[in-house]
């Protein structure tokens, strides 16, 4: 009885198992194994630039429904990755400061393009006279950008023109 107990350690001992490791996911770049560290993931700015970029060429061809839906889908997705960056941020804060620093600039860089796409969503409703639909986008691009960045100057310039503001912002 005590002989297959030794039988294991015998097995063990004598390397019927393999030395190496037995996960064979080896990669030549330690970035590429980061899913999503590659610029054209769902979860990136690059993917938010890259509907931006189709919903130009849609305004550009007139087909002002599929630049509205790429429009919509950088706004929808800039907004979910500054909400992470976010989150991120207060979570680590007090804990680890290189992470909040490194969310704060994500966090930037999302609501900076947040600001483009709502920007030129706004510009398609104006253009198809639905006004009453890019107010909103222009004020919360003064919201999130502050109305003294040249975003928000832009965005207060056109509710002047659009007649929703009639004071001139001076700054």
């Amino acid at each position: 009885m005590k002989f297959l107990k030794l039988i294991p350690i015998l097995l063990l001992l004598f390397g019927i198992y393999p030395y190496k490791s037995l996960v064979h996911a080896e990669v030549s770049n330690a970035k590429d194994y980061k899913v999503l560290s590659s610029n054209n993931q769902k979860l990136s700015i690059a993917k938010v630039e890259n509907y931006l970029k189709q919903g130009d060429k849609s305004f550009k061809s007139d087909d002002f429904e599929n630049a509205k839906n790429s429009y919509l889908a950088a706004r929808n997705l800039a907004t979910q990755l500054a909400s992470f960056y976010s989150d991120l941020n207060k979570a680590f804060t007090g804990v680890d400061a290189r992470i909040p620093n490194e969310m704060k600039k994500k966090g930037k860089a999302s609501l900076q393009i947040l600001a483009e796409a709502n920007s030129r969503l706004a510009a398609l409703y104006i253009r198809n006279e639905k006004a009453d639909v890019a107010v909103p986008l222009l004020v919360e691009i003064i919201r999130i950008m502050s109305p003294d960045s040249p975003e928000g100057k832009g965005a207060y310039e056109n509710l002047i023109q659009l007649g929703f503001v009639e004071s001139i912002f001076r700054r």
